[in-house]
């Protein structure tokens, strides 16, 4: 399938999500936000891949929400009826939310590998995502507040879980950039990469690493890291168990000892697509 907004390979088990908007700086117009999730559920429903990158064309990541995504939804809300007008705003705002959900929701782990500018959505795709590599000159920014609204597709609910809170607030209330270095000291980036090229090396380096272990694993090991950041210790503990005790795959486990003693690559299962219809 193609699409209007990125290029998608898929090779080696690693699936590419490259934007491909450079001329204007890769800004999210409304066909993004259907074909971004249609993308990424159909690789994770189908089994597709065993892990998916992120990564973009030009200067800039993206430069976040085009105008046009606003324009669409009813920014301008009419006066005779404005509640009404609000209710439907409100459901559009969830479609928006539910694209970028779709990273996290996907079975295998999402990397995205940013240079230049992160703004405004482009930090709540970002902080959806399992982890974020940076070029030397990337920076992020909450784009949001300097236009006079507040920020809604994703970056409240996860940034605070991913930097401290103290720095998620700075980012949100000042809307000022915080570049690279910055990021990877406050826990924002994993890795900052000198170039683009190097980033993209980098990031494809671990992204065959993922790659390479029992996909129902990975599978596993993100859902669980994913759940135990919105529960709580014992809840996590329970889960884990009830987990294992059904999914726990010994023949994976097998497969990896023996393919160390053969010194190969072991062959491990992959998971199965989900039925989206009886």
């Amino acid at each position: 399938m193609g699409y209007s907004c990125f290029n998608l390979d898929i090779s080696e088990d690693i699936a590419h999500l490259r934007f491909s908007r450079p001329d204007a700086f890769n800004s999210f117009i409304p066909a993004f936000w259907t074909e971004l999730p249609d993308a990424i559920n159909d690789i994770s429903d189908n089994a597709k891949a065993r892990v998916i990158v992120l990564s973009a064309e030009g200067k800039h990541f993206t430069a976040g929400m085009d105008i046009s995504v606003f324009m669409q939804g009813g920014l301008d809300q009419p006066t005779d009826n404005r509640e009404a007008a609000a209710e439907a705003f409100r459901h559009h705002v969830r479609i928006l939310q539910d694209s970028f959900s779709a990273l996290e929701n996907a079975r295998q782990p999402v990397l995205a590998a940013i240079q230049g500018g992160a703004v405004g959505a482009g930090v709540d795709l970002t902080t959806a995502c399992d982890c974020r590599y940076a070029s030397a000159d990337a920076f992020f920014c909450v784009q949001e507040t300097a236009i006079g609204m507040t920020a809604d597709v994703g970056t409240f609910p996860r940034l605070a879980k991913i930097i401290p809170e103290g720095w998620a607030r700075q980012m949100s209330y000042t809307a000022e950039r915080v570049y690279a270095e910055k990021a990877k000291e406050i826990g924002l980036v994993n890795e900052v990469f000198d170039t683009h090229e190097g980033l993209l090396k980098g990031v494809m380096e671990i992204a065959a690493k993922i790659a390479a272990h029992s996909p129902l694993a990975v599978s596993g090991t993100k859902h669980m890291i994913n759940y135990a950041r919105d529960h709580s210790t014992q809840d996590a503990l329970d889960y884990i168990a009830v987990w294992n005790a059904g999914m726990l795959r010994t023949e994976d486990i097998k497969e990896s000892y023996i393919a160390k003693t053969e010194k190969r690559a072991p062959n491990f299962t992959t998971l199965h697509p989900i039925k989206k219809s009886l």
